[in-house]
């Protein structure tokens, strides 16, 4: 009767061993990625998942994003890493334009106008992230750490001209913030 007992306590623990071995460690592959990411696809033929997040669930990010930050919920930081508050946040949606044009009429003078572009919800059409990706080398899975996420606005002049701005950036890990201070 206490030789099954002993067996069932060896086996328990052989168990517990090996399910609280470590996994291999990863193995780095960048400590520092930026790339942008299309909300919505560029090329209708796509198929709906490529480049693409399904529109409510779209709004819903681009909403959570904006709002944390205008708010103040989430800290917003300029693109020099500085800390701004929610006002400079609310701010940066109004895009400013100083543009000489030149009149139609006689003398054909130039003169300069203050053109102001609302920026909405909508014209957030990118994301920026930066982050730090690591491998498994045995079966080849990636995990990312997001360290940073910035939404970026789709504007387009009356010259025609398409730029893409980023608006701000909003830090997730509080270490990463202050490593980029020490720099």
């Amino acid at each position: 009767m206490k030789y099954p007992k002993t067996l069932v306590s060896i086996l328990i623990l052989v168990i517990a061993f090996n399910a609280c071995q470590n996994e291999k460690p990863k193995t780095m592959v960048t400590e520092k990625i930026q790339y942008d990411v299309n909300l919505i696809s560029p090329d209708p033929t796509y198929d709906w998942w490529i480049q693409n997040i399904a529109g409510g669930d779209r709004e819903k990010l681009v909403d959570m994003i904006l709002s944390g930050a205008k708010e103040g919920k989430f800290q917003a930081y300029d693109y020099f890493n500085n800390p701004i508050s929610p006002a400079q946040v609310r701010s940066v949606f109004a895009d400013t334009l100083i543009q000489r044009l030149k009149r139609t009429v006689s003398p054909f003078e130039e003169y300069d106008t203050t053109i102001i572009m609302p920026i909405k919800n909508e014209d957030i059409l990118r994301l920026r992230f930066l982050e730090k990706w690591e491998i498994n080398p045995e079966n080849l899975q990636m995990s990312k750490t997001i360290y940073g996420i910035a939404p970026i606005a789709r504007r387009i002049y009356s010259d025609g001209i398409e730029r893409w701005q980023p608006l701000f950036w909003i830090y997730t890990d509080d270490e990463f913030v202050k490593s980029l201070k020490n720099k």
